[in-house]
């Protein structure tokens, strides 16, 4: 089992920036069997949609959408995943999930609220 927590999430102006956070807890052999970990975001009346992610070795893949303005991260020491959100436009709007996908399966946090106002 993980358990995901997100944070950061707020109302922001566009062009604004704001950073969330993933706090990832579990035993310590589930943390090593994590192979990648990602954002995820759901609109209103869409599906849910890949934003990034990030595997255990760095490499990293991005939506075109937010290519150039979103940032994914991870500190492995503290088990927290970040996505740098900078340039923010009112389509960024959604819910922003955080996912951890383990051998022993895939999980999410319940997310995090972001809303851009034009």
């Amino acid at each position: 089992q993980v358990q995901l927590v997100e944070s950061g999430g707020g109302l922001v102006q566009a062009g604004g920036s704001l950073r969330l956070s993933c706090a990832a807890a579990a035993a310590t052999g589930i943390f090593f069997s994590i192979n990648a970990m990602g954002w995820y975001r759901q609109a209103p009346g869409k599906q849910r949609e890949l934003v990034a992610t990030i595997t255990r070795g760095g490499s990293t893949n991005y939506a075109d959408s937010v290519k150039g303005r979103f940032t994914i991260s991870r500190d492995n020491a503290k088990n927290i995943l970040y996505l740098q959100m900078n340039s923010l436009k009112p389509e960024d709007t959604a819910v922003y999930y955080c996912n951890a996908d383990a051998s022993s399966g895939s999980y999410w946090g319940r997310g995090t609220q972001v809303t851009v106002s034009s």
